[in-house]
């Protein structure tokens, strides 16, 4: 996932590179005689690779606008609220002063998307970008479940 403007910036350069990249293993390939199946099975991966980095600038451009999916279990709330602090224009660095605690706890915190955070750690970050989340507990086909709108 992508979390900053420089992680932004360095993936469209990347992008960029790797189609550039892909476009001249395919002509080096076919100059030494590949077929079409071998080139593709050869550069496969790297077309998977720009592929996945494509669809992360995608929803980083996405939230960016303030596209948010909502969230249906609780395993979604660390990336809403790193996909909130982004939408917001607020930089990790401005999050960690408004939390009283250092940017790279804030980069650790992100990079784990939460995980394992306390509830009260979690308040405290959605206190500290003035978000709310409302619940509501839904009976669905598989059984309860806690469902945030």
């Amino acid at each position: 996932m992508i979390r900053t403007e420089k992680e932004y910036t360095e993936a469209l350069k990347r992008i960029e590179e790797d189609e550039e990249f892909l476009e001249e293993q395919r002509k080096n390939l076919e100059e030494k005689g590949l077929t079409p199946e071998q080139i593709k099975k050869l550069i496969d991966p790297t077309i998977s690779f720009n592929q996945q980095l494509i669809e992360e600038v995608n929803y980083y451009e996405q939230i960016r606008r303030g596209n948010f999916n909502p969230i249906l279990n609780m395993h979604n709330l660390g990336k809403t609220l790193i996909a909130y602090r982004i939408y917001l224009g607020i930089s990790q660095k401005d999050l960690a002063e408004r939390l009283n605690v250092s940017p790279a706890q804030v980069s650790r915190d992100e990079k784990n998307e939460y995980y394992g955070a306390t509830l009260e750690r979690l308040q405290r970050v959605m206190n500290a970008m003035h978000m709310t989340v409302e619940s509501d507990v839904k009976n669905t086909d598989k059984g309860s479940s806690l469902e945030i709108v």
